[in-house]
């Protein structure tokens, strides 16, 4: 009585190498559309929230300068009571350069944490990475 080896019949429906190689193809394929379309969502929410951002800025930057010039004007004024008008123009005109530039470093600073990469999709795709990589070296032990 000699039936079929068990080998044999798990190897009949186990897939063959071609058709091992299109699901590889495929599946790859579709992990990677996958992770640029997150790619791209996290960078357009990013666009978003930036621009969404610089609109309220600049919004209370033009207000601000309107204040602003009231306020410089405002302090040449008390100044020239007891100093000669231009001695309290120039150096109402001094802070005023001297917090710009202050602020134009602290802005600078500020954008340069600012982080172009898609932290997210950089961290799965190593993951995905490192998961065919097990795979295939699982694959190859067996």
């Amino acid at each position: 009585m000699t039936g079929p080896h068990p080998d044999r019949h798990a190897s009949a429906t186990d897939p063959s190498v071609g058709e091992l190689m299109t699901r590889l193809s495929e599946q790859t394929s579709r992990l990677v559309r996958d992770e640029l379309a997150l790619a791209q969502i996290e960078l357009r929410d990013t666009a978003k929230q930036s621009g969404k951002g610089a609109g309220l800025l600049s919004g209370a930057a033009v207000l601000a300068l309107f204040g602003l010039g009231a306020a410089i004007a405002t302090a040449i004024i008390a100044l020239a009571l007891v100093l000669p008008l231009w001695a309290s123009a120039l150096i109402v005109t001094a802070v005023v350069f001297i917090v710009a530039g202050l602020l134009g470093l602290r802005g600078r600073n500020e954008t340069q944490k600012v982080s172009p990469t898609p932290e997210r999709t950089v961290s799965n795709v190593k993951l995905d990475v490192e998961e065919v990589q097990e795979a295939r070296h699982r694959d190859h032990t067996r």
